[in-house]
């Protein structure tokens, strides 16, 4: 303190010395009127320095730091060093509210930041699209102007947020989102969206599965129990009429079997855990085996035909390639009227093997089509269930194809027929 007020008296300290020397020599007149003159220099000088720091405060900016000498160059000089850790300091926290966005960008939910007022602070990407949001322009606007539904006011507005609210959002018919309200800091509050689409699709999937699956076994289950129950209460049931009702039942047992194998073979493929075993499997030998099953299958009502068009096997699953290519020949069986004619053909295309099954049955509807693979789907329910389709044949063709990497596709016309192919990619093929 005393060495700053020291260096701040010095010129006036000085002048008085010398001013003092000049009354001895000179007059009271002379020593007045120079320490007058130094006082006003120092006046105008400080006035200089104050006027430059002011004009600086206009315009703080590091490299217009006016520059002087003694205690003013002190005074700069601490100034430029408290702007220059200021503007790091800025810096610092404008890379971490970066950071903070990046992060909050990168969550798999929307976030929207809203105050008491339920107005909207500030929001990231994922919530701006799917509330409709405009960060700029939705700046501290009320969120109920913007999301306008019934369901989500009420919402907002009954301050009950233990559990959350699932819709769907007024610009997006596609999209079901799960909407959640957590109060922090006092008087704010945080929209948590998240996006529960497929979450709600695989839920729809598993109930209508599930709902298939008991309405499949529980017609063979019906007709069993209907055998037994007539057995039981007719002892004295003429041996005919038994072995008929032990014939039905013996063929809706099979069908049950046949929809428990047809599942079980499902849930392996999809397992995740269930890598494919691969091979070099001999086409001709598998060919011939599928042909011999549909034989069997058809007993003498279709004219079936095997063509070779390329003599090359191919890489992968022996089983589960039986397992497509047998039931693309049953679907073609049991949708062929007698004396229809079914080919068999394993061929290239482009250098792509191609197995395909060829048949002159009744043909699907084009609005069909898409909807083959799906599990439990029948163009004609009636006709398959009498045929014992299972309903989960094409869907586990599906399943196979996409473990050997290649493509279902179907051609087909109503009362012409069908032709099933899966095209395998060229790396599969075994020359």
């Amino acid at each position: 303190m005393f060495d700053f007020w020291f260096r701040a008296s010095q010129p006036v300290l000085y002048g008085g010395i010398f001013s003092a020397i000049l009354w001895g020599v000179f007059s009271a007149t002379v020593a007045l009127l120079f320490l007058s003159l130094v006082l006003l220099a120092v006046m105008a000088y400080r006035a200089r320095q104050l006027y430059k720091l002011g004009v600086w405060l206009n315009d703080p900016r590091m490299e217009t730091i006016p520059e002087a000498d003694g205690l003013w160059d002190e005074v700069f000089s601490r100034l430029y060093r408290m702007v220059k850790q200021h503007k790091q300091t800025k810096q610092e926290l404008a890379d971490e509210l970066q950071h903070i966005e990046q992060a909050t960008a990168a969550l798999p939910e929307g976030v929207v930041i809203l105050n008491d007022a339920n107005r909207i602070e500030w929001c990231n990407l994922l919530a701006q699209q799917h509330f409709g949001l405009d960060a700029e322009h939705d700046f501290m606007q009320d969120i109920t102007y913007l999301m306008r539904q019934p369901e989500f006011v009420e919402y907002l507005a009954a301050s009950n947020f233990s559990e959350p609210l699932v819709m769907v959002p007024a610009r997006h018919d596609d999209m079901v989102l799960s909407i959640k309200l957590i109060p922090y800091g006092g008087d704010k509050r945080l929209l948590i969206s998240r996006d529960i689409t497929q979450l709600e699709r695989i839920e729809a999937m598993r109930r209508d599965f599930v709902a298939n699956v008991s309405h499949e076994l529980r017609t063979p289950l019906t007709v069993v129990n209907g055998y037994v129950e007539n057995l039981q209460d007719m002892p004295d049931i003429a041996r005919e009429d038994a072995q008929r009702a032990l014939q039905l039942m013996a063929e809706q047992t099979r069908r049950m079997e046949n929809l428990v194998a047809d599942l079980l073979m499902l849930s392996r493929l999809e397992s995740e855990h269930n890598l494919l075993r691969e091979e070099t499997v001999d086409m001709a030998s598998l060919l011939d085996e599928i042909y011999r099953e549909g034989m069997l299958l058809s007993n003498g009502r279709h004219a079936l035909r095997v063509e070779v068009a390329r003599a090359i096997n191919l890489s992968g699953n022996r089983e589960e390639l039986h397992s497509a290519f047998g039931n693309l020949l049953s679907n073609a069986i049991r949708y062929t009227p007698e004396g229809g004619e079914i080919l068999l053909r394993w061929s290239e295309r482009s250098e792509q093997p191609v197995f395909s099954v060829q048949d002159s049955g009744i043909g699907i509807a084009p609005q069909h089509i898409p909807r083959l693979t799906e599990r439990f789907y029948r163009v004609d329910r009636s006709r398959s269930r009498e045929t014992g389709g299972t309903g989960l044949g094409l869907a586990i063709v599906k399943h196979i194809a996409m473990r050997h990497q290649a493509k279902l596709e179907v051609l087909s016309e109503e009362g012409k027929g069908s032709v099933f192919s899966l095209v395998f990619p060229v790396g599969r093929a075994v020359r």
